[in-house]
């Protein structure tokens, strides 16, 4: 089954970069895990269909989605602890004017289930660009997406951010402009 078209034939806006990146995230699971298990790690059955509902409306049944509270909830990564530290950034910094409490905790939630994967953030999002992740960012969380006034790559960011947060340097220089590995961290991508 085709379930990023199938999401995107029930999208409420084909261009909107959270239904992009849910639809991306939520695809990749389903690929990866089945339509029997849950998609997003941290999101209960209720909250999974409310996701849904909402931004995907007829998407469960075109799928064929059938769960209940006893479900285990997809494994999108083994760094669970990095990923439960972002949700509690990216809801930190939550513009409570972008939408509903639920609405930011669902898309906190599959930006850090997309968080682990092995290609940049914008990539395993499955958006078509970095412009569409920044955009993203700076609709929910615009004091954080603000914060990368350089232009860090995303996942480089929060990276740093969480480290920040928690009293650790891991950077090889004083300063960004001063560390070997600038194109790391702000090369093309």
């Amino acid at each position: 089954m085709e379930f990023h078209a199938t999401l995107m034939r029930h999208a409420v806006s084909a261009d909107s970069p959270t239904i992009l990146a849910l639809a991306g995230v939520l695809s990749t699971a389903f690929e990866v895990a089945g339509v029997h298990v849950l998609p997003i790690r941290g999101l209960d059955a209720l909250e999974t269909q409310w996701l849904l509902a909402h931004w995907f409306p007829g998407a469960d049944s075109a799928l064929s989605l059938a769960w209940d509270s006893s479900d285990v909830a997809f494994r999108c990564a083994s760094r669970h602890d990095e990923m439960e530290d972002l949700v509690v950034l990216l809801e930190a910094h939550a513009d409570p004017g972008a939408g509903t409490t639920d609405e930011v905790h669902c898309v906190a939630h599959a930006l850090a289930c997309a968080f682990p994967g092995a290609n940049h953030l914008w990539q395993d999002l499955r958006l078509p660009s970095r412009r569409e992740l920044s955009a993203l960012l700076g609709y929910w969380f615009p004091l954080l997406a603000a914060k990368n006034v350089y232009g860090m790559k995303w996942k480089k960011f929060f990276y740093k951010q969480l480290c920040e947060r928690e009293g650790l340097v891991v950077c090889k220089a004083p300063s960004c402009g001063l560390c070997p590995d600038w194109a790391h961290c702000f090369g093309p991508e």
